[in-house]
């Protein structure tokens, strides 16, 4: 019999049994470990300082790169003349660092755009200034001659100038829920990570932006809650709603044209591109001139990309890059792209791997930068003086590395070692704040020069590390399973105090994506360490799909999602079984997303290899994700297309053997699902299917919903459940 509770943070739990207690719960890590990270810091102009929040968000302070001690407050939010700001949410500098663009009073759209209250503060005068009177703005930005700021107020642009406060009308056909002006719709948020489009000119003559017509897009009603990270008190006693455009997959996506506006002339243009209704703009920039505007289309299968350079006061473009793909360009490869004088430097996996590459606004290639059986993950970019590219790199599949290649090819490691690093330069390339983390350590901050030597330290959460790194931590043990003749890398830890003469439960990790690699990352929630110390062996597979070995084995799993990726995770649970420290009785797979979608078809598949499930915001029917997702893009090429395309035999093998429903009639073992209702990726619906599927084939399972959640548990109360409840579950079932 079903029964269904409400129990802290909002969550929904449907269940038909009962717990025990875990060993080590994530609370103990947030109350008792808790690593710390620097707050916001942006560079400076000279390259000798940069400006860091303080942690009680109430100051800003410039502080030089070679000495601590050379520390000024260039903003204090208790000594302002004019209006009173007592907490603010973000900040931007001037180019010329005379002025702070700062933002307050923060209410989210979506999962990332926001409205907020902009004020313009004068370093010198020490006086703050809201930018209109009436608040609730978005995406504003200084322009580079530090004069104007270019804001977005109920779908319309404008621009205020800072000399005498006037504020210029630049569009008047912005409308709620059918034209929007410069900040990107849903679609271009979530599945390219833009927030802002609106474009200064280097001479801040032009503001280019995008024009989203999203008139032809079906509404969406989206439940919400009062929620913590930026409350909204108008749902605090009970939950509302928010209509606004959203299109699943077959429905038409907004119709986008890039726009230029010449200040001097107070003439509106659109841009000239050859793009079509159904057609991506994922990114527009200048280059170093006015009359260069580059702007990045892609088809919506995303496997046909385009870079042209428009003339804004002509409204001509001109084509200076092309790209197509059998299965897909990464949006890297539209979205990353650096402009300089004389050439433009962008990632492309044409050769197989993620590399840098060089090339004339002709449309010439200059020079492949980078090359190798490895993937560049970030370019950093280019320093004139010493004509050195910065970038970061895999060093394997479980590390990352920055590097810098030179003119002549030379390549020069500023890091070395197992785990995660990450740089953040300054603006003349001589100094970089370090970042590194790995599976076993939380970020640890410091600041180097550009021949890699240390400068001085940061954060280094010692008190954290000396506890997370003690005698008493879990083993890892890097190993290779062979799957169809193939090497699959992964790693085994185990718990603390292993003894190899013991039966130990076991937990096989199915990552999602579809495409991220299991990598030396850091996360409370599926932390593999906290496992290993409740007592479990923990193995977490490279499969087929993941990148990090090139693209032919990162595209395999599309329209083959039941194919060589699951064969690998059954070949990593035999693996398992045979070592002799396995209970081979008592072996769990969880995993979420594309992890969740594989536990699912395990559930059905995996002939009496494990004991237990867990499943998170996983995909359960793979015809009602077609028609539920907001990622057509991605369902047409994973799956193969729509279930009703008859003659297409991709995709009606992806329904046929790849849809995790259809092998219901062999589940036979207990299940835990997790799901968010206010996740759009993989419907909540799906969780739910699976939930009643199972209990209606008699199987012990578990329903947890989420209802102020999308397709990630970001709340910290949120978390603590999650883990208590993911806990519960496994020792009920895996510790007999």
């Amino acid at each position: 019999m079903r029964t269904i509770s409400k129990i802290l943070a909002g969550a929904f739990i449907a269940t038909a049994t009962t717990f025990g207690a875990s060993a080590l719960e994530l609370s103990d890590f947030v109350l008792s470990y808790r690593p710390y990270g620097i707050a916001a810091t942006q560079k400076a102009l000279n390259g000798e300082y940069y400006y860091q929040k303080s942690t009680d968000g109430s100051k800003i302070f410039r502080i030089a790169y070679k000495n601590e001690a050379n520390e000024t407050t260039i903003f204090n939010s208790e000594e302002l003349k004019g209006c009173k700001i007592t907490d603010w949410d973000g900040y931007e500098m001037s180019n010329d660092e005379t002025k702070i663009l700062l933002h307050t009073d923060t209410k989210m759209i979506y999962r990332y755009s926001y409205i907020a209250d902009y004020y313009v503060y004068d370093v010198k005068s020490q006086r703050i200034a809201k930018l209109t009177d009436e608040g609730g703005e978005e995406i504003a930005t200084l322009s580079p001659d530090n004069q104007k700021v270019a804001f977005v107020k109920n779908n319309n642009v404008y621009i205020k100038n800072l000399a005498d406060g006037s504020i210029t009308t630049v569009t008047t056909d912005g409308e709620k829920n059918k034209i929007i002006n410069g900040v990107p719709d849903w679609v271009y948020q979530e599945e390219f990570g833009i927030l802002n489009s609106l474009k200064w000119s280097p001479s801040s003559n032009t503001l280019a932006f995008i024009r989203f017509d999203e008139s032809q897009v079906p509404m969406y009603s989206m439940t919400m809650y009062e929620g913590d990270c930026h409350p909204n008190k108008d749902y605090s006693l009970y939950p509302g709603s928010y209509d606004y455009k959203y299109p699943v997959a077959g429905e038409k996506n907004s119709v986008v044209s890039v726009m230029a506006y010449d200040l001097a002339t107070s003439r509106l243009q659109k841009m000239n591109l050859p793009i079509t209704d159904n057609d991506y703009v994922p990114h527009i920039d200048y280059g170093t001139q006015d009359d260069r505007l580059m702007v990045s289309t892609l088809n919506r299968t995303q496997n046909d990309l385009h870079i042209y350079a428009v003339n804004p006061a002509t409204t001509q473009a001109t084509e200076v890059y092309a790209e197509q793909s059998t299965s897909w360009i990464d949006s890297k490869s539209a979205n990353d792209v650096m402009y300089y004088d004389t050439f433009f430097v962008m990632p492309s996996e044409k050769s197989g791997y993620m590399h840098l590459y060089q090339y004339a606004y002709d449309g010439k290639l200059i020079k492949q930068l980078t090359s190798g059986n490895e993937n560049v993950t970030e370019f950093y970019g280019y320093d004139k003086a010493r004509k050195q590219f910065f970038y970061q790199r895999t060093n394997g599949p479980l590390n990352r590395m920055v590097e810098s290649v030179d003119a002549a090819g030379k390549v020069a490691a500023l890091t070395d070692g197992d785990g995660t690093y990450s740089a953040k330069f300054n603006s003349n390339f001589k100094y970089y704040i370090r970042t590194f983390s790995s599976q076993r350590i939380p970020n640890q901050y410091a600041i180097y020069n550009v021949n890699g030597k240390k400068v001085r330290d940061l954060e280094l959460n010692r008190e954290f590390a000396e506890k997370y790194t003690a005698p008493t931590v879990p083993q890892r043990e890097f190993i290779t399973v062979e799957s169809d003749g193939y090497k699959l890398n992964g790693y085994i830890i185990k718990p603390v105090d292993f003894d190899p003469n013991k039966k130990y439960p076991s937990l096989l990790f199915c990552e999602g994506g579809p495409q991220s690699p299991v990598s030396q990352f850091w996360s409370y929630r599926w932390n593999l360490r906290i496992m290993a110390e409740n007592g479990y062996v923990v193995f977490a597979p490279n499969r087929r799909g993941l990148p990090g070995f090139g693209t032919e084995w990162n595209a395999q799993i599309s329209g083959d999602y039941s194919g060589q990726c699951m064969k690998d995770y059954l070949s990593a649970a035999d693996f398992m079984k045979e070592k002799p420290y396995i209970d081979g009785d008592h072996m769990g797979a969880v995993g979420a997303s594309f992890g969740g979608y594989s536990v699912y078809w395990l559930a059905g598949n995996h002939q009496k290899r494990f004991a237990c499930f867990l499943s998170h915001a996983g995909i359960f029917d793979l015809r009602a994700q077609y028609c539920e997702t907001e990622e057509l893009w991605f369902v047409n090429w994973d799956l193969g297309g729509a279930p009703w395309d008859k003659n297409n035999e991709v995709a009606m093998r992806s329904y046929r053997e790849a849809d995790p429903k259809n092998y219901v009639q062999n589940w036979d073992t207990p299940i835990l699902v997790v799901t968010g209702e206010n996740d759009f990726r993989i419907s909540y619906s799906q969780t739910m299917q699976a939930f009643n599927a199972a209990r209606m084939r008699g199987i012990p399972a578990r329903m947890v919903l989420f209802p102020s959640e999308c397709h990630w548990v970001t709340k910290p109360q949120n978390s603590i459940l999650w883990q208590r409840e993911y806990f519960r579950w496994l020792d009920q079932w895996l510790k007999k």
